[in-house]
């Protein structure tokens, strides 16, 4: 890995003499003291970063050698317009002008849990002077799935790798995933409280017909299923990995106490094989979707203590009939990347067959009780329906941004009126003192005590996944 020097501007004369260049190193400036880089997984390297190096003076510089102050045992590498060598000689800056530094870092594994700090540092000597620019990088050492098999469907090539589901994942190493991680027939996977998942581009984690999923979290400590790349921008982009993918067949899957986020779809969940529901998700958070949130597929879910946000199509789509309950959740989509022409959560009961025919599916429970359905839209709720026998959606005492006149299906529920977020635009979606929500569900649907931030509800409680409280509104 390298550092990469780039010239801007920089201009040499041939009739500048040796006397004319500049001596004193107190007129050579950094645009950064130390340049940092932030989790670096060991063995993996990390992405480029670059800092600027400023003349200031009216004399040009030419350094006698730019080098690494740890020499052939930094991690850090020297590419200066095209020079790979440990030492640069005879680099020179311009009267006035500047270079551009890009710099990476590759650092070894060792056998530590915790993140580690490496140091170095760039150094600009001139004769016996010299000024030094401080490279930091925090390293962290991790678990690896690395694609071993593969299959062709579609067309398509799918790399995978089968999980060893003896040993639950823990804190302490991250777990990195690449290609498809199966949970394969007859295996549970366990994923502790403070465990860390991250997925490289195009990631699965795929629970396999007859394999289960158990995450086991919790408001204090969470699991957390996120994107590889988290520096810039790359920390909340949507669409950096592909999600959980819980197929038809897998049983008994519960995840609590989790954070999936910028995925493609958070979970995609398919049709229930037996009596109980394909998934149990509570206290958890899933947010930042390329697609969807929560995407069942004539699947049995249940659903408390949620927050779903911010997703290309739906928070949550439920479609192909099936059978869906969330309690005390927060659906809010304030998706802003693209233009987004889909309702936040959207019922469907049918498909079309390769022969063109409507295939029905039912809907056999839709239900929705104290949650919050919010976002930027006038309709936030999209029936997809061609047979309204088989479709009986109830919304009770829930807060709902609709057009739709249709109070049998709307019991004690609040149409239309903004829910007062903390701050929407900073995904703070705690409510305020004068929100319409606060204190306006039904203690009769509570089957957690407590929220998504472990608050005790109150009786009434309030619409959503956050309770109302003051120090929220205050401090957050």
């Amino acid at each position: 890995m390298c550092v990469c020097v780039l010239f801007g501007s920089l201009t040499t004369t041939s009739c500048v003499k040796e006397d004319d260049y500049l001596s004193n190193l107190v007129d050579i400036k950094f645009s950064t003291d130390t340049l940092k880089f932030d989790t670096v997984f060991t063995t993996l390297g990390s992405t480029t970063k670059q800092v600027r190096v400023y003349n200031t003076s009216d004399y040009p510089v030419k350094f006698d050698k730019v080098t690494l102050k740890n020499g052939a045992d930094s991690r850090f590498r020297i590419n200066a317009d095209g020079d790979t060598s440990m030492i640069i000689r005879d680099l020179e800056i311009a009267a006035n002008d500047s270079i551009f530094i890009f710099i990476r870092v590759n650092i070894n594994p060792n056998n530590d849990n915790n993140p580690f700090v490496i140091d170095d540092g760039i150094v600009f000597e001139i004769g016996s002077k010299s000024k030094t620019l401080s490279l930091q990088a925090y390293g962290r050492n991790a678990i690896y799935h690395i694609p071993t098999h593969s299959f062709t469907s579609g067309g398509t090539v799918y790399n995978y790798s089968v999980i060893d589901c003896s040993k639950p994942w823990d804190a302490g190493k991250p777990h990195i995933v690449f290609g498809y991680a199966v949970v394969d027939e007859d295996s549970i996977l366990t994923i502790n409280q403070g465990a860390e998942i991250y997925f490289a581009t195009d990631a699965c984690l795929w629970v396999y017909d007859g394999g289960t999923l158990n995450i086991d979290g919790n408001s204090t400590n969470p699991v957390l299923l996120t994107s590889l790349r988290k520096d810039g921008h790359y920390n909340n982009l949507p669409g950096q990995w592909q999600g959980l993918w819980l197929s038809a067949g897998s049983k008994d899957n519960l995840i609590n106490g989790a954070v999936i986020e910028n995925a493609t779809i958070g979970l995609l969940i398919d049709t229930v094989v037996n009596n109980n529901p394909t998934l149990k998700i509570t206290n958890s958070i899933v947010q930042n979707m390329s697609l969807a949130g929560i995407y069942g597929q004539g699947a049995a879910i249940e659903g408390d203590n949620l927050l779903v946000a911010n997703c290309e199509t739906a928070t949550v789509a439920l479609t192909l009939g099936g059978k869906y309950k969330f309690t005390n959740s927060t659906f809010v989509n304030y998706w802003s990347y693209t233009a987004r022409r889909s309702p936040s959560v959207i019922l469907n009961n049918w498909y079309e067959d390769v022969y063109g025919n409507i295939q029905l599916r039912p809907l056999l429970l839709a239900e929705f009780d104290n949650c919050i359905i919010y976002g930027s839209m006038e309709e936030e709720l999209l029936f997809d329906i061609t047979d309204m026998t088989d479709f009986n959606p109830v919304f009770n005492n829930c807060l709902i941004r609709t057009k739709r006149d249709a109070s049998a299906i709307f019991s004690e529920s609040i149409q239309n009126e903004n829910p007062q977020f903390i701050d929407f635009e900073k995904a703070n979606y705690h409510i305020k003192d004068d929100s319409p929500a606060r204190n306006a569900g039904n203690y009769t649907y509570i089957s957690i005590p407590y929220d998504l931030d472990n608050v005790p509800r109150g009786n009434p409680p309030s619409i959503g996944a956050y309770e109302y409280v003051k120090i929220e509104e205050e401090n957050k």
